[in-house]
C-alpha cells in the first residue's frame, strides 16, 4: 500500500467529499462521503482544525514608530526594513510548505506620489512626498514577492494604517475606535489606491483577504452605516477577513465559535497573538488554541537582517509539530484553510 502524507490525504478527501458538518469543541469536524454516489460504506473521518499563519504590518520601509509626530506606528523597530525581510516570509512559507498571509501597508511603496490625492491616507496629506523611500529596494522586494507567490500571499492591511484629518491621525484606517466604519466613499478610495499601489509595483492581482488595521472592525453594519465593511470588501473580491473577535465590535452577531459569515465574507477569529507587535525578535512557545497563528513582522525578523534565518528557523521548529497533531494541521494556503474549516 502506498503511503501519502496526512495533509495530502485530507486535501484529497475534501475534494472527493460532498459535505462537512461541524461537531463542536476543539475544532473537530465530521466529514461524510455519500455512499450512494461513491458506492462505499459510510465513511467518517475526523478532520483536524486548519491553522493559518498571518503576519501583520508588512510593507513598511521605515521601522520607526513615528506616532509621537502624528506619523504611523509602523513596526516600531530600530532599523529600516530591507528586501531580506520579505525573503524571510517566503523562507518561512517554503520551509513549512505553506503560503503565509502577509498583511501589507503600501504607502511607502508609492513611486509616483499619487497619495497626494488621498490626504486621509498619510501624515503629509496633500503634501505627500515619498521620495526618501523610492529606490532599487522596491524592485528587489517586488521581485522576491513575484517569484515566491506560492509561499507568500499579499493581504490588505492598509494604505497608511491610520486615518488623518487636519494633520492628526485617529485609529484606524478602516474603522474608528468606537467601531464605526469610515465613510463609505473614503473606504472605497482607500481600497482603490491600495490597488493602484499594487499595480505601480507589479505586485499581482488585487488581494482577496483582509486584516483590519489596528484590529478596528465591526461585524455587520456599524452605527450610522447601511453597509458593513465586509459588504464593501466583497464588491472588491475580498472573501476572507482575519481579526481578533475579542476587540471586534458587534461580535455577538457571530454565528460560530471560530468564525462568522458577514455579507458572504468569512470572518475568522485570530485570537490573541503570543507577542506584542514590536517584540523583535520573538521566540515562540505558546500553545495555539484557534485557527490562526498571528504575529507582526518584527516577531519573525532579526535586528541584523542577514540573521533573519535564525528567527525564521525558530518559527519553523515551533510550527512543524502542528502537522503531526490529531486536532490541528497547517493549511497549505488560505483557500485550503477555508475549505477545511467550513
Amino acid at each position: 500500500m502506498t503511503k501519502i502524507p496526512r495533509r495530502k490525504f485530507i486535501e484529497h478527501m475534501l475534494i472527493a467529499g460532498t459535505g462537512v458538518t461541524m461537531l463542536g469543541g476543539a475544532g473537530q469536524f465530521l466529514y461524510a462521503c455519500n455512499p450512494a454516489k461513491r458506492n462505499l460504506e459510510r465513511l467518517k473521518v475526523f478532520i483536524p482544525m486548519p491553522l493559518q499563519v498571518v503576519i501583520d504590518d508588512v510593507g513598511w520601509w521605515s521601522g520607526e514608530d513615528g506616532s509621537s509626530r502624528q506619523e504611523p506606528y509602523r513596526t516600531g523597530i530600530n532599523r529600516n526594513h530591507v528586501p531580506a525581510d520579505y525573503q524571510a516570509i517566503a523562507e518561512l512559507g517554503r520551509a513549512l510548505d505553506i503560503r503565509p498571509q502577509a498583511a501589507f501597508v503600501l504607502c511607502e511603496w508609492d513611486k509616483e506620489n499619487i497619495l497626494r490625492n488621498l490626504p486621509t491616507s498619510t501624515w503629509m496629506g496633500k503634501d505627500w512626498n515619498n521620495t526618501k523611500w523610492i529606490g532599487p529596494w522596491l524592485e528587489e522586494a517586488a521581485d522576491i514577492i513575484r517569484h515566491n507567490q506560492k509561499y507568500l500571499e499579499i493581504t490588505i492591511h492598509g494604505v497608511g494604517h491610520e486615518y488623518w484629518e487636519g494633520g492628526h491621525f485617529t485609529r484606524a484606517e478602516w474603522t474608528d475606535s468606537n467601531g464605526q466604519m469610515r465613510q463609505k466613499e473614503q473606504v472605497e478610495l482607500h481600497l482603490e489606491y491600495f490597488g493602484k499601489l499594487m499595480d505601480q509595483n507589479d505586485l499581482g492581482p488585487f488581494p482577496t483577504s483582509f486584516v483590519p488595521a489596528a484590529f478596528r472592525h465591526s461585524f455587520g453594519p456599524s452605527s450610522g452605516r447601511d453597509e458593513s465593511l465586509a459588504e464593501i470588501l466583497k464588491k472588491w473580491g475580498v472573501d476572507y477577513i482575519n481579526t481578533p473577535f475579542s476587540s471586534m465590535h458587534n461580535r455577538e452577531r457571530v454565528q460560530y465559535e471560530h468564525f462568522g459569515i458577514d455579507s458572504g465574507v468569512i470572518t475568522i477569529d485570530r485570537g490573541d497573538d503570543e507577542f506584542p507587535w514590536l517584540t523583535f525578535p520573538a521566540d515562540p512557545s505558546k500553545e495555539i488554541a484557534g485557527p490562526t497563528c498571528g504575529m507582526h513582522w518584527p516577531n519573525m525578523l532579526h535586528p541584523s537582517p542577514e540573521r533573519n534565518s535564525e528567527v525564521v528557523e525558530r518559527w519553523v521548529n515551533y510550527l512543524t509539530p502542528y502537522n503531526e497533531r490529531p486536532d490541528m494541521m497547517l493549511a497549505r494556503n488560505s483557500l485550503a484553510f477555508r475549505h477545511q474549516l467550513l
